[in-house]
């Protein structure tokens, strides 16, 4: 079995898919969920309506890229054309509490032994 490249798009579609741009301009987290705040309005680029179809619900930037076959930076630029339109919104993922916020392992396990007790 051979595998492909991931990059599989058309260089010169996806240079005209982006206009020309490589880098996107935002911090969009390939987990980063993407939610559609309307609907698609007359002469968008086709791309664009997909993504605003996509996302009536929550899509992370991965998953949009996987459902349109294209590359993630290719769908993070797009991604951010319609956040600046605010055509959608990022709810970006929480970072994990630092080590020193989580309680003590003595107080968990007390609660694990009251749990059990029940």
């Amino acid at each position: 079995m051979s595998r492909r490249p991931v990059d599989t798009g058309d260089p010169d579609r996806l240079y005209t898919i982006t206009g020309g741009r490589s880098e996107a301009t935002d911090d969009l987290d390939l987990v980063s969920l993407i939610v559609s705040e309307c609907e698609p309005a007359r002469g968008m680029q086709s791309e664009h309506v997909r993504i605003l179809e996509l996302c009536r619900r929550p899509a992370a930037v991965v998953e949009i890229a996987a459902e349109l076959g294209l590359p993630v930076t290719v769908v993070r630029i797009l991604v951010g054309d319609l956040l600046a339109m605010e055509k959608v919104t990022a709810r970006h993922p929480r970072a994990a509490p630092a080590v020193a916020e989580l309680p003590e392992s003595s107080l968990l396990l007390e609660v694990l032994d009251g749990l059990r007790n029940l």
